[in-house]
């Protein structure tokens, strides 16, 4: 068993995104997804003629939209975007994580199946760099919320993204999830008191760079080598987000407030999200790429 899947055997990644801290980066990055799965929509109607759809009269067309979920965890995304009535694909590395998954999603169907809405959601197990099964520009958007975090080099992250991008029709989207790298230093080196022994053994260098090792399971990014990647996979840049902002730094904090102020912290936070000096300060980065006219660009 390797470290990854020892790890995701004991973590419960559904109890993470319902905590407090957890539901910033899940609300936020969820308002991301709807909003360019709206775009897509959009130019869906427009290509169309903005003609009506009687065979699918309910749905807004969102049926006709593919997403690609890798690394797809639990499926806390996956299952939400089939249950409104898109087409999902979700791919998971760790078995226990799709054993979750699929127990997630029957549930989900039989609730969707009662009150007569439809739900597709079909899952695997696979790896990011390896999306064989997948024909080229199947997906309207595709997710890499996760594997960016457990993949150690730049070649394999290029690989992964490169996949996505492959995998994903021209003109779609691609929305992908970082680990930031002032984050891991001042949690886990300061806080945790680890900086000493990152810096005697390679893991942290003078510029307080982290070079992760695979026993640490995750790795972390600044803006720059996001940049880097993106350019080398060439992808179209559209945004980038904090999808918690400070939020991991607060969990205490977070916990302790009333709802009407929890309420008015996230209203804060998506206020702030995609403000430039906030970007690498976060746990969680959000990079949205979009795919080129031809892939041949």
């Amino acid at each position: 068993m390797d470290e990854l899947t020892a790890h995701y055997n004991k973590f419960n990644e559904d109890k993470r995104l319902m905590r407090r801290h957890g539901q910033v980066e899940y609300i936020t990055s969820m308002k991301y997804i709807h909003k360019y799965l709206e775009i897509l929509q959009g130019e869906n109607a427009k290509d169309a003629g903005s003609e009506i759809d009687t065979e699918t009269p309910t749905d807004g067309g969102k049926a006709t939209l593919r997403i690609l979920d890798i690394g797809a965890g639990t499926g806390r995304y996956a299952v939400e975007l089939a249950k409104e009535g898109y087409d999902v694909t979700a791919l998971e590395y760790v078995r226990y994580n799709l054993g979750r998954l699929k127990q997630n999603a029957d549930r989900a169907e039989k609730e969707c199946c009662a009150v007569g809405k439809n739900f597709f959601l079909q899952a695997y197990q696979g790896d990011a760099r390896k999306l064989k099964r997948f024909a080229d520009a199947s997906f309207d958007l595709t997710l890499l919320f996760g594997p960016m975090y457990h993949l150690y080099s730049f070649e394999d992250k290029l690989q992964a993204l490169t996949e996505a991008k492959r995998v994903t029709r021209p003109g779609g989207y691609i929305l992908v999830a970082y680990l930031m790298n002032e984050y891991g230093v001042l949690t886990y080196g300061f806080k945790e008191g680890h900086a000493l022994e990152c810096m005697a053994d390679g893991r942290l260098d003078e510029d307080y760079h982290c070079h992760s090792k695979e026993e640490d399971l995750y790795d972390y990014v600044r803006l720059e080598d996001m940049e880097a990647l993106r350019h080398a996979a060439g992808l179209e840049h559209v945004q980038t987000i904090s999808a918690d902002g400070p939020a991991d730094y607060m969990r205490r904090e977070l916990n302790a407030m009333s709802e009407e102020m929890f309420a008015k912290f996230i209203e804060y936070h998506l206020s702030t999200c995609e403000r430039p000096e906030l970007l690498g300060a976060g746990a969680h980065t959000v990079d949205i790429l979009r795919c080129k006219t031809s892939h041949l660009g």
